[in-house]
């Protein structure tokens, strides 16, 4: 495989790829990480990708993918636990552990060191290990596809979450439109209410008025029936 060929295209929507320097005398493999191409460890990735690309890439709700044989575990406050995630994608605990060793080896490399001579250790040190190159390759794949999986298994559900809490809000948005119309409703009735009463009140006090004010206050004083409207207000029922 040429080394212009970008990761997109070794294995089309897994790998993200890195910024490299548009001059560079001797191209370098990033001590926190290392690219692989089909003929082993140590080869760095030509080209890149906006950040929206990615994006777009690892966030999308859609398509997810059945990648786990049983349920990973969900992240919980932003952590993950990633061994769990594997095994729940297949990657037995072998496995984990040839990529776990592989990366501490690339960790372990001077960041100085020429890229052949790195490469040239990386598959020394895995041949040593008794397991074969291609074994470790596959691990890691498989990590990668966990990871990819597990990423827009989790958008998927995101986004299923927030349709269904979008939803709730515009019920409930609904639904106090709802009250806050019923509640204008009785302001708008009490107040027409108070209205027509005191024109009523206004046509019956025409006999009060007839009779006299003086009249008036004496019925109202000698009835048990009736109270004085400028005192304390009584309850019928008591």
């Amino acid at each position: 495989m040429s080394d212009k060929k970008s990761w997109g295209e070794t294995v089309a929507g897994w790998f993200i790829e890195r910024d490299e320097p548009v001059a560079s005398p001797a191209p370098e493999v990033p001590t926190d990480d290392a690219s692989l191409d089909g003929s082993g460890y140590g080869s760095t990735a030509s080209g890149s990708v906006s950040s929206a690309a990615v994006s777009d890439n690892y966030t999308a709700p859609s398509p997810t993918q059945s990648v786990f044989h049983s349920a990973p575990p969900p992240p919980a406050g932003g952590q993950i636990d990633f061994p769990a995630v594997f095994s729940a994608a297949g990657v037995d605990a072998d496995e984990q552990q040839r990529v776990a060793r592989t990366t501490d080896l690339l960790k372990s490399l001077p960041a100085g060191t020429d890229a052949a001579v790195k490469k040239q250790i990386v598959e020394a040190s895995l041949k040593a290990f008794g397991v074969p190159i291609e074994k470790i390759i596959e691990a890691t794949a498989e990590e990668i596809q966990a990871l990819d999986g597990y990423i827009r298994n989790c958008a998927a559900d995101n986004e299923k979450l927030i349709q269904e809490s979008d939803a709730r809000i515009k019920h409930y948005e609904e639904e106090i439109k709802t009250i806050r119309a019923v509640m204008q409703q009785s302001v708008e009735e009490q107040q027409n209410l108070i209205k027509v009463c005191n024109d009523k009140k206004l046509e019956i006090q025409q006999v009060l008025e007839f009779f006299g004010r003086e009249k008036v206050a004496s019925v109202v004083q000698a009835s048990p029936k009736l109270h004085d409207p400028s005192g304390p207000a009584t309850n019928p029922a008591s």
